[in-house]
């Protein structure tokens, strides 16, 4: 799986792969992180801009997944990273997790961050067995309290979140 940026003309694919990866929510009982809808083009664009957007793609180019980060408390925080369900299981999401690992390491970013879902197996478990650990509230740096405050917000707090940090 190659692994490679962003293209302005796939900013609607983004918004394809993560509605398609959302739809398992609905097995868990959570339809509204599944018909929740994904960020806007021109959002997803602010990330491409910034090169801190890309994507997996498949033997004809074409995206399959994709991951987008921040800047957050001095480290890259983890906006969003989905998976097509038809390409899922497959080390795909742990190959972009580690391609961001890769670019913090060489732009001297000491660690990745990302906030999830505690009880969702492809959440917090899977980010732990990617070297990801739960921080404590009181870990939190002033940007993670201010991303857990727009989630709440966002409604996400109806069920367990946690805040993860990867140090690299």
């Amino acid at each position: 799986m190659r692994i490679r940026a962003v293209r302005t003309d796939e900013l609607t694919l983004l918004q394809d792969i993560e509605r398609a990866a959302g739809r398992c929510f609905h097995d868990i009982g959570m339809p509204e992180i599944a018909e929740d809808e994904p960020l806007p083009a021109d959002e997803l664009a602010r990330y491409q801009r910034t090169g801190l957007a890309w994507v997996a793609v498949d033997e004809a180019d074409a995206p399959v997944a994709y991951l987008i980060a921040d800047h957050v408390d001095g480290n890259l925080h983890i906006e969003q990273v989905s998976v097509h369900p038809d390409r899922a299981r497959h080390g795909i999401g742990r190959s972009l997790l580690d391609h961001l690992a890769q670019h913090a390491r060489a732009t001297g970013v000491p660690a990745l961050t990302l906030t999830t879902f505690t009880a969702v197996p492809w959440n917090a478990p899977y980010y732990a067995r990617c070297g990801f650990r739960p921080l404590d509230d009181s870990a939190l740096g002033p940007g993670l309290r201010e991303v857990r405050r727009q989630e709440a917000a966002h409604g996400l707090d109806r069920w367990p979140r946690v805040c993860m940090r990867r140090d690299l």
